[in-house]
């Protein structure tokens, strides 16, 4: 793990060379970031990262040799001992594919219309890992692409078995966007085991992110009635 006072580490991914090098000069801006690489299609993203295991990669949805999805999946489902969280860069927030990224293990999405603080917001949250960035936006777009089958709607316990009660009540808490900090709070734990219990979620239920944890709950009907 890195030393607090170490940058975090980006790579972008975006065929338009124009906003790479407006990616460039905002981070470079900022004392607390760094960025160490880009690329212009997806697989040479996917290269890069596993090259340079940068802490944050901004991944652009639509690109040649190799989509961002697809790029997606590889860098989350790597088995580098550091994993690489990826926020998609995408025109259109509400959109199946941005969906589709996130369930392949993106932690965020940003429209390339948002401004420098939000990317840079976005960035510093998804490095920490203790929320989501703008809950409300997440939820709405998962709700609106995620399609539980019936078998799911009727296994909702099966789905979330492996986890505890404590780890289960979590669960819900973290599938409806709340931050570590509200969770701590309406479960009456500290911000530490809240933090602790996330972790043991992601890893019973295989999932890389706390987004995948929302698209986890609707996609099996725990969210819905």
């Amino acid at each position: 793990m890195s030393n607090t006072t170490d940058p975090i580490r980006v790579v972008v991914a975006d065929d338009q060379v124009l906003f790479i090098y407006g990616i460039r000069m905002l981070i470079d801006s900022q004392s607390d970031l760094e960025l160490v690489g880009s690329a212009t299609d997806g697989k040479e993203a996917v290269r890069l990262v596993e090259e340079l295991c940068p802490d944050i990669v901004l991944m652009d949805i639509r690109m040649p040799v190799m989509d961002g999805i697809e790029a997606t999946y590889r860098i989350t489902q790597s088995d580098s001992e550091k994993q690489s969280r990826v926020v998609i860069l995408t025109t259109f927030q509400r959109e199946e594919a941005v969906f589709r990224a996130m369930k392949h293990g993106a932690s965020a999405f940003i429209t390339k219309d948002a401004t420098p603080e939000f990317v840079l917001e976005t960035i510093r949250a998804v490095h920490t890992g203790d929320r989501i960035v703008d809950p409300a936006a997440t939820i709405k777009l998962v709700n609106e692409f995620a399609d539980p089958d019936a078998s799911a709607r009727e296994n909702r316990e099966r789905a979330i078995a492996a986890l505890s009660p404590r780890e289960q009540e979590i669960f819900l808490l973290a599938a409806r966007g709340l931050s570590n900090s509200n969770i701590a709070a309406t479960a009456f734990i500290s911000e530490a085991t809240t933090k602790s219990h996330i972790r043991s979620i992601l890893n019973k239920l295989q999932l890389q992110s706390r987004v995948q944890i929302v698209v986890y709950a609707y996609e099996n009907g725990l969210l819905r009635s």
